[in-house]
């Protein structure tokens, strides 16, 4: 069926990534450093994947080309949610095997992991890649969420590729699918299986990344989209002078896209998860925070402003920890009986009763809305509270509210307040990537294939150098087992590899803290407008914000 597509996609199309110097030169070699190990918990690693642990790092550089040149057959999958710049890894990755051998041949395994346990895949051409360079999405082979890490599944996994003749397998995800791909490099080095697995890093929520991998692919867009949306109700409020919006950002477990946001825009609010535990705040804190910069603007005449939180603020504030894994017990056993409870008024008197009396959580818990409370009381599917199911944003519209009319009843001067809500989640997950994005990606897939070449398995495919021109990046590989440690999860120890938090001590956060107080006050927006692919390198190549004032760049 033939379709009409936009101007800008048929522009896309064109677009030629920039690559760094050593993948275009055509002769790469593999350069090795020393043997690795974790920082952490390194004789559990050991014992848990004994054939990958330890290699070296490796760099890839202008050599002789000695890598394999005969013909190989490659998979590729996609994992987790969707992050722009994805198809340009698979494009990178088919450019640079056919580069080596035009007998090369590239298999797309179909709908995520799933896809490679069942052994469905299709063989991508020149006709399928073309028509998705520098696209967003991930639907050139689609996605899932599922993990492969039982033995039956491993196994199925070592047959399928045995079968194909596979050479080796390049897996797309975030910190879980790289651990997972350790997992299964392990198992297939292990049972004797050529099959090489490569990672590469992605995630739009910005915390797969360590001193190997400097970001992960995704949240350049994504930060750039969000911006883009949040200077234009910056300039909304700043137009009508009436509203305060508050904003809900992607990011449950660390708060990076918050951060290079309000790095990007200026709003007047931006509450980062990662301090907010640091200091031990109480949601009432939070809450008297927001309201003593909205009654500040009020005074000044000011009453509208913009506040960002990321999704997972809830799970960072120690007193709602404490007061959900009590509640995680109590619904353990009594779940049935509380839902069975004809109104939540009864359903709130009976948890007043199972609550520690001096925990001081059922306090906690009855602070909250009742819609949420309500939404506390049914566990999903995996058993636990669903916390993350809490719109942030509303939750801290209806305590200031609270807390307003509270203060109204005791006679003191309350501020207009009219709020407004939003979420920019799946917005950012599937733009045409940006140029960055574009380049970075089609570099890691590029280099992707080098390691497949050099017969290396258990590595994360990595970029180095990002705040440089591409022509000076430095590509390689970090042996996934540097960056595994041990955590409970679901009350087992399992090896994964470590979110990364915003650094409270990192450059990025100490420039968004001497700022923010002008910024509460003051209307220092900034409006960074949609992203730009063609034009100056300043305007349409610039990384994050974040990347160049970790990196110095």
């Amino acid at each position: 069926m033939n379709c009409d597509i936009s101007p800008l996609q048929k522009a896309r199309y064109s677009y030629q990534p920039k690559l760094p110097k050593a993948l275009r030169s055509g002769q790469v070699d593999v350069k090795f450093g020393a043997p690795t190990e974790p920082k952490t918990h390194k004789e559990q690693i050991k014992a848990l994947f004994p054939n990958t642990y330890g290699q070296p790092e490796v760099k890839l550089v202008e050599g002789s080309g000695n890598l394999a040149t005969g013909p190989l057959k490659v998979g590729v999958v996609l994992s987790g949610g969707q992050a722009p710049g994805g198809h340009n890894v698979i494009a990178g990755l088919f450019d640079a095997l056919k580069a080596a051998n035009r007998e090369s041949k590239l298999y797309g395994f179909l709908m995520g992991p799933k896809g490679v346990i069942q052994g469905k895949y299709r063989e991508l051409t020149a006709e399928i890649i073309d028509s998705y360079r520098n696209t967003g999405g991930f639907d050139m082979i689609m996605t899932g969420r599922d993990k492969i890490e039982k033995p039956e599944e491993l196994e199925a996994c070592k047959t399928n590729f045995e079968q194909m003749g596979l050479d080796g397998l390049v897996i797309v995800g975030g910190d879980d699918s790289n651990t997972n791909a350790a997992v299964l490099a392990e198992y297939l080095k292990a049972q004797g299986c050529k099959t090489c697995i490569i990672g590469v890093p992605k995630t739009i929520d910005g915390d797969m990344k360590n001193e190997q991998i400097e970001t992960s692919f995704g949240f350049d867009t994504a930060c750039k989209l969000y911006s883009e949306l949040i200077g234009n109700i910056c300039r909304d409020a700043m137009s009508a002078v009436k509203y305060w919006h508050f904003i809900r950002l992607m990011g449950r477990a660390a708060s990076h896209v918050t951060l290079e946001c309000a790095l990007q825009t200026h709003p007047n609010i931006a509450l980062i998860s990662e301090e907010i535990q640091a200091k031990g705040m109480t949601l009432r804190e939070i809450v008297d925070y927001i309201a003593d910069i909205i009654i500040k603007r009020s005074e000044a005449g000011k009453d509208y402003g913009v506040l960002i939180v990321p999704e997972g603020l809830p799970e960072f504030i120690p007193e709602i920890k404490r007061m959900i894994d009590e509640l995680s017990t109590i619904l353990a056993t009594e779940e049935d009986y509380i839902q069975s409870l004809p109104d939540h008024n009864e359903r709130l008197q009976y948890l007043s009763t199972k609550f520690d009396p001096h925990s001081g959580n059922f306090e906690v818990y009855g602070s909250l809305p009742p819609d949420i409370q309500e939404i506390l009381l049914k566990r999903d599917s995996h058993g636990n509270v669903p916390l993350s199911q809490v719109e942030t944003e509303r939750l801290l519209i209806d305590l200031l509210r609270d807390k307003f009319r509270h203060m109204k009843a005791k006679g003191e001067k309350v501020p207009k307040f009219s709020p407004l809500a939003h979420f920019f989640g799946y917005e950012g997950r599937c733009v045409f990537p940006s140029n960055f994005d574009a380049d970075y990606c089609y570099s890691l897939g590029y280099a992707a294939a080098q390691l497949v070449r050099a017969g290396l398995t258990g590595y994360t495919v990595n970029v180095q150098n990002l705040t440089k021109p591409a022509d000076e990046w430095v590509a390689g590989g970090t042996p996934v087992t540097m960056m595994l440690n041990i955590e409970m999860r679901k009350g087992k120890e399992v090896p994964v590899i470590k979110k990364a938090l915003v650094d409270l001590e990192g450059e990025p956060f100490k420039y968004f803290a001497a700022n923010r107080d002008k910024w509460a006050l003051e209307d220092c927006y900034v409006f960074p407008g949609p992203i730009q692919y063609y034009g100056p390198s300043e305007v349409c190549d610039a990384p994050t914000i974040t990347l160049r004032l970790e990196r110095g760049g």
